[in-house]
């Protein structure tokens, strides 16, 4: 039993991962100084092990290893053995990764241990997953520690003299501004024909499995649709959210997707739920929604925030970040169904039409049993048995609710409660958009209450922390907290305008420029100015599981520039995308987010305000952002408003009711009918 054992140097920390560790056998440390001393001092190289409580080959290299006492002796004996949690130390976790990739010459993942020289902290042997005894091609993970040690040992003058040349390989990486370089608009619509090359026209999405759901690049192509009548990009991101709607990496039953789907159907996912997906993915259905008005669309944006609200708010308000892939020890294990528990639990005419619709009929899809997914569109499963449409909805939810009820009673997946502040901030986002879009107070509510609990607790002494947990915030922000922050107040004060949330924008604005910004190379860095010194500063431009942060950044500042008539969010934008441009044209799927901002920077985004009592300006701002519209923003400011930064001092209320609309070409005159603001949206 893995209690059995004393408490290590983990016993103390939030994470629910390192506490996952706390009774391990093995003396884990966090990483820290004491732990670094303790290596150099000693001499011993350091064993770094990166993972995160919902990671599935996480929980199985612990239960093989991690809790075997004669495997722990020897990772004692030999190593300081570091513990980290990916969720925390992002950092960390970036540069490593990279390290793995440059070394091993491939991907990496999670677990993720690398071993390093306690000198400089450069890796010198790295892997992922080792299991206990030599299989699946791997080597024994006790065999692997005796080795490594070995050649440490062996090799120290070589490993300490040698390494400048890995360094200088890791800091290439980074990509830099061509001041040069022109920002050819031009090359939008190529991109998505590069992006066409890597479509699965029959499945969507993109490349082969395993498969992810790459919201940004679908956003990006809804974007393109929307301002060029691209029916290609329009096609691609349809085919591709309904196929993922209808597949097993939505929870056909509890709402929400899982983080991947190991075919290239869409399937069988991995059954994590991970709240940086849902986020986005939340905001682009409901989008899709409006912009189609297919009802699908609707209803998977609809389950997907209450499944949040549901599983994933903590009573503070604040989102959760994740839950396990595994429950009673096994994966998909909540998930996954007997045939005959749900012919037991439905009437016969409910399994008739439910068991088609979900391939029930078929042979078992996972480990034995059925994981649903749509095998049958409904309208076929009701025409097979001579069901009206009406008939066979009111039937297949009652089927639904059943089996709902019933799932309720099993075993639940482990959830990881820590509130991580950028993954708080892309669900708030999403929220916030469903919540305006479907008409929902309940989701608009949610999103304001998430980000006051962020903004009480995670923002002290004019910066941000990056986790909080049990009542306590910790690590400096990444720039994905400060940037999806800065996006999803935007997003806020579309909703709800509130002048307080502008200025903490503008700080957060601010703070980027001021510790971020790469002014030479342009773009921004991953970890601040003032960050502990570590052996890479990461620069990703390029989307990953999550949006890049770069992209959101260039997004936000490009935004909040056009709303203050504010330069220097401007420049810096642009400055980011003049640093991506060359990587644009060899890989443009991989800029999803960077492209996105690219679209708004090539043609501004109309900004609205209006200003009036407010009943006039819900009728007003419904207009303006009740169809897609993805370059349009438009704030409802109360005429009591004050004290307002930079452009919004010119845009003053006026004897009834006033609208501004900018653009890329400046201000037009106030307006003041109704019929004049609809002809200019229309226009």
């Amino acid at each position: 039993m893995k209690d059995h054992y004393p408490a290590n140097h983990l016993a103390e920390e939030t994470s629910p991962y390192l506490l996952q560790h706390a009774h391990n056998p093995v003396d884990w440390h966090p990483w820290n100084e004491d732990a670094l001393e303790l290596a150099r001092r000693e001499d011993r190289p350091i064993l770094l092990s990166i993972g995160y409580s919902a990671c599935h080959w996480c929980h199985v290299m612990a239960h093989e290893s991690f809790e075997d006492a004669a495997t722990a002796d020897r990772m004692n004996a030999l190593f300081v053995n570091i513990k980290v949690d990916r969720e925390e130390r992002p950092d960390l976790d970036k540069i490593y990764q990279l390290a793995h990739q440059l070394m091993s010459r491939r991907s990496g993942g999670w677990p993720l241990n690398v071993f390093l020289n306690p000198k400089d902290l450069v890796p010198f042997f790295t892997g992922t997953y080792f299991p206990k005894v030599s299989r699946y091609n791997l080597p024994g993970f006790v065999s692997v520690l005796e080795k490594v040690n070995e050649y440490y040992h062996e090799n120290k003058t070589k490993l300490d003299q040698g390494n400048e040349p890995f360094i200088a390989s890791l800091n290439s990486i980074s990509e830099k501004k061509d001041e040069s370089s022109i920002l050819d608009t031009g090359l939008l619509p190529s991109v998505c024909v590069e992006i066409k090359r890597s479509f699965n026209a029959r499945w969507g999405g993109f490349g082969g499995a395993p498969k992810f759901p790459h919201a940004t690049t679908l956003d990006f192509l809804l974007r393109r649709h929307a301002r060029s009548a691209d029916g290609m990009a329009l096609q691609m991101a349809i085919l591709s959210l309904s196929k993922m709607a209808e597949g097993g990496i939505y929870d056909q039953i509890g709402g929400g997707f899982f983080r991947y789907s190991v075919d290239a159907m869409w399937n069988i996912p991995h059954f994590e739920k991970m709240l940086y997906d849902n986020g986005p993915l939340l905001a682009l259905y409901s989008q899709a929604w409006q912009l189609t008005g297919e009802d699908l669309f609707r209803k998977v944006a609809t389950e997907t925030a209450e499944w949040t609200l549901r599983e994933m708010q903590s009573p503070e308000g604040a989102f959760y970040s994740s839950l396990d892939a595994d429950s009673d020890g096994e994966e998909g294990r909540f998930y996954a169904w007997n045939r005959q528990d749900v012919k037991s639990l439905l009437t016969d005419a409910e399994y008739a039409l439910l068991g088609p619709h979900y391939g029930l009929g078929e042979t078992p899809n996972f480990e034995g049993h059925w994981h649903l997914f749509v095998a049958l569109p409904l309208p076929d499963a009701a025409a097979s048995l001579g069901v009206d449409s009406n008939s066979a909805e009111e039937l297949l939810a009652s089927a639904r609710r059943k089996l709902f009820a019933y799932r309720e009673k099993r075993v639940r997946p482990g959830r990881d409660e820590k509130i991580l502040t950028s993954w708080n901030a892309l669900m708030i986002k999403g929220m916030a958009i469903a919540g305006r879009v479907l008409g929902r107070a309940d989701f608009t509510q949610a999103a304001f209450r998430a980000f006051d609990f962020l903004l009480r607790e995670n923002y002290q002494g004019g910066k941000l922390l990056a986790t909080w947990k049990d009542g306590r915030a910790r690590f400096p922000a990444y720039l994905d907290d400060y940037a999806f922050l800065l996006d999803a107040a935007l997003e806020l004060l579309q909703s709800r305008w509130d002048k307080s949330m502008l200025d903490f924008a503008i700080s957060l604005a601010d703070y980027l420029l001021a510790q971020f910004e790469d002014e030479m190379g342009g773009g921004f860095f991953f970890t601040g100015h003032d960050h502990e010194s570590l052996i890479h500063r990461p620069k990703s431009l390029t989307d990953e599981a999550m949006p890049a942060g770069n992209g959101i950044a260039a997004s936000a500042l490009l935004r909040l520039g056009h709303l203050l008539g504010e330069q220097r969010y401007s420049q810096a934008a642009e400055h980011t995308l003049k640093a991506a441009i060359n990587g644009i044209r060899s890989y443009p799927p991989a800029y999803g987010s960077i492209l996105s901002a690219f679209d708004e920077w090539s043609m501004p985004p109309q900004t609205i305000v209006l200003r009036g009592n407010a009943e006039e300006m819900a009728v007003w701002q419904r207009l303006a952002l009740g169809s897609y519209a993805p370059n349009r923003l438009c704030y409802a400011i109360p005429v009591t408003e004050t004290g307002l930064s930079g452009l919004l001092k010119q845009q003053e209320p006026k004897a009834g009711f006033v609208a501004y609309v900018c653009d890329a070409s400046g201000c037009l005159p106030p307006v003041q009918s109704l019929e004049e603001f609809q002809r200019l949206l229309n226009a």
